[in-house]
């Protein structure tokens, strides 16, 4: 599990320059509460030398976002507009210690909002919805030109990095055709500007969906990265995750819907896998308690920002696959 830096835990803990600011003249807003996570930065600039005088922010989203949020605002104090432009995601990443793989996008959003705020100041249009070319990803409302500076200013190579960087293809992945054919085109045009090493770039093809959903589950901590294999016992044959809901019972046995465990036995290992999952979710702001189990029906409670959260659904498909691994078992998860 990555280890955060001091420096992030300082910032979400005791945010700097959050709240309202009455004076600013440049305010720039991105994302949405919808899509999870939003941020409303607010600058005051002073005309005649457009430096960056004061700083404040408003977001909803999780530890990593406010984090980022304030860091940006230390950050572009005392800069003119013409320095700020010139800062990327990375800077605010790199202010913080670094963020882990699946928390970018955290900096990428306050990147989008310094360029929106300054175009906002200077009388200018900044597009951050699907105005600015197709929208890609229905599910955190990423367009194609979001995906496009991402990938170039970050150099990114796979469909897992573009997830990490803008949350698309992080939620039913239907969007991945279009994710792909975007990261190759940009690809492409970077090897042809020098920009890139042709064995880097993406390929139409490079990848399944199937990868990119295990490593989007691993990178929620829903299951664990493969280790090395090692021999499995003669009467234990390998079963592959997709498969374990649907494998029956030895035909020598009669169906069982406990699988020899007692319902008190059972309770308890829901209760284990459960709470194994809860730092995970306590990361991001949100949170899970175990309610009831009723045969193979798991009723739980989702607090914080899990309620309502878009990737609600992800969460409640994890819990089952830990529970199917751990126990040996198919569960229903529902929230209650």
């Amino acid at each position: 599990m990555w280890d955060y830096t001091d420096k992030v835990k300082d910032y979400f803990f005791n945010p700097k320059n959050a709240g309202a600011l009455a004076e600013a003249n440049a305010v720039g807003e991105v994302g949405a509460i919808s899509c999870g996570d939003a941020l409303k930065l607010m600058l005051k600039v002073v005309p005649e030398t457009e430096i960056i005088e004061d700083a404040r922010f408003q977001t909803f989203g999780c530890g990593s976002a406010i984090a980022s949020s304030s860091a940006l605002t230390e950050l572009v104090i005392g800069k003119t507009l013409t320095e700020a432009l010139e800062m990327t995601n990375q800077d605010i990443a790199d202010f913080l210690g670094g963020l882990p793989p699946e928390k970018m996008h955290c900096s990428v959003m306050g990147y989008e909002a310094l360029q929106a705020a300054i175009a906002n100041y200077r009388g200018e249009e900044w597009h951050d919805d699907h105005e600015e070319g197709a929208l890609l990803c229905k599910c955190f409302g990423v367009d194609e030109g979001m995906v496009e500076r991402a990938v170039r200013m970050n150099k990114l190579t796979t469909i897992e990095q573009v997830t990490a960087f803008t949350k698309a293809g992080g939620g039913c992945l239907t969007c991945f055709d279009g994710l792909e054919a975007c990261l190759a085109k940009v690809n492409a045009e970077m090897v042809a500007e020098g920009l890139l090493a042709e064995h880097e770039a993406y390929r139409l093809g490079g990848t399944s969906q199937a990868v990119v959903k295990q490593k989007a589950r691993e990178m929620r901590g829903f299951v664990k990265a493969p280790e090395e294999p090692k021999p499995a016992p003669a009467a234990a044959p390998m079963i592959s995750l997709d498969q374990i809901a649907l494998v029956p019972p030895p035909s020598s046995a009669a169906p069982s819907a406990s699988g020899g465990l007692t319902m008190l036995k059972k309770i308890r290992l829901v209760e284990e896998t459960i709470e194994e999952m809860r730092p995970y979710l306590r990361q991001d702001g949100g949170d899970c308690e175990l309610i009831d189990v009723d045969g193979n029906t798991v009723k739980v409670k989702l607090s914080g920002a899990c309620v309502g959260c878009q990737m609600s659904s992800v969460t409640i498909s994890g819990i089952q696959e830990r529970l199917a691994v751990k126990i040996g078992l198919p569960f229903r998860v529902v929230p209650v």
